[in-house]
């Protein structure tokens, strides 16, 4: 048992990895650079418990956030109480509040917070999904990562081989690299292929103004489209409102938004019935606070990316919906959770459960 150990904050690991890809055709087209860098801290307590937290940075700043880390968060953070979560974060955003509040600072905070759940629960010998009040073990996960970059041919053969994994939902992949005309046709083909049982979700990534994402939105919608998500800069609320009270679909987002308090216009005007937060932008604390301030006002939650850590706040909150797999590290863990049949299930392991398999850290700089 480990519910006696001592939990004081011993010693923090940064550990940066730059990973090549899989070797995967169904990654084909992305554009998320030539490497995975990949950011792993260890929180390594008085009682020898290790708790691990990671980051998958997805554009060049994984050096700047260690270098944040090294200097601003663990000299705070050493010796403290690894369970005392709560104030860590808190003392840690006021800390660096001049030059936080988001970015950086927020994405090293968000590694430690997720080292440090690991540790709490591997010494209550829970899951996170159990030690946050457990509501299911299951969820309905969509396959995204039908990248624009594969063309429609692409986009479509990669929801194809979702749909015979026993996925119900998809995603694909509009604006940037194609026409207006061209991301219709697009929708229009993925459609005609997958029938009229599959959820087709369409993501924008801030590439439209508003007004392009209301004159596209109206034509996609004949397409019975799930939801028509980030379809302008994430600050742009006044075009998020225009957007959603325009169309008929669904209008989502929230994974670029850095904690609750990014979000706080989504609960003010609750124009959006889903917000997709991310943990990588304020840890698993704000993530499962987000979850809360979401339920009060009637949104669900679809987290962003990362469905081996989200699967634990999804298995413990009321208002959960969806999970994402896009399949881009799938292949880095020892045991990920299972995915079949369209679901994702909670694993029953303490914490969240999750470990690097060994040679990952050959591929350390």
């Amino acid at each position: 048992m480990t519910g006696n150990a001592d939990m004081t904050i011993r010693d923090i690991r940064v550990t940066m990895l730059r990973l090549p890809w899989a070797d995967d055709r169904w990654l084909k087209g992305h554009a998320l650079g030539e490497t995975r860098d990949i950011l792993v801290l260890d929180v390594e307590t008085a009682g020898g418990i290790t708790g691990m937290g990671y980051l998958f940075v997805f554009r060049p700043g994984m050096r700047s956030i260690a270098a944040c880390l090294e200097e601003c968060i663990i000299p705070r953070v050493k010796g403290k109480d690894a369970t005392a979560i709560e104030a860590i974060w808190k003392d840690l955003w006021t800390a660096t509040m001049t030059y936080g509040r988001g970015g950086i600072a927020a994405m090293a905070m968000s590694a430690l917070d997720i080292a440090l759940w690991d540790a709490v629960g591997k010494r209550a010998g829970l899951p996170l999904h159990r030690l946050w009040g457990h509501y299911r073990s299951q969820i309905p996960i969509y396959g995204s990562g039908c990248f624009r970059g594969a063309g429609g041919d692409g986009m479509i053969e990669k929801a194809l081989h979702f749909v015979k994994q026993g996925y119900t939902a998809i995603k694909m992949q509009v604006a940037h690299v194609h026409t207006p005309a061209e991301d219709l046709d697009n929708v229009r083909r993925m459609r005609e292929a997958l029938g009229p049982d599959i959820d087709i979700m369409i993501d924008v990534n801030m590439g439209w103004s508003a007004d392009v994402a209301i004159e596209m939105g109206r034509k996609f919608e004949k397409y019975d489209i799930y939801w028509l998500e980030e379809p302008v800069p994430a600050d742009d609320f006044a075009g998020y409102q225009r957007i959603a009270a325009a169309l008929d679909m669904r209008v989502v987002g929230g994974e670029t938004h850095f904690t609750r308090y990014d979000l706080r216009p989504f609960f003010i005007n609750p124009c959006l019935p889903i917000l997709q937060p991310d943990p990588m932008r304020g840890g698993m604390t704000d993530l499962r606070k987000i979850a809360t301030l979401a339920d009060t006002f009637g949104i669900t939650i679809a987290p962003h990316l990362f469905p081996e850590l989200n699967v634990h706040l999804l298995a413990s909150i009321p208002n959960g919906i969806w999970c994402e797999n896009m399949g881009l590290i799938d292949d880095l863990w020892i045991d990920p959770p299972e995915i079949a049949d369209g679901m994702i299930t909670a694993p029953e392991r303490p914490g969240h459960g999750l470990r690097f398999k060994e040679d990952v850290f050959k591929f350390r700089i």
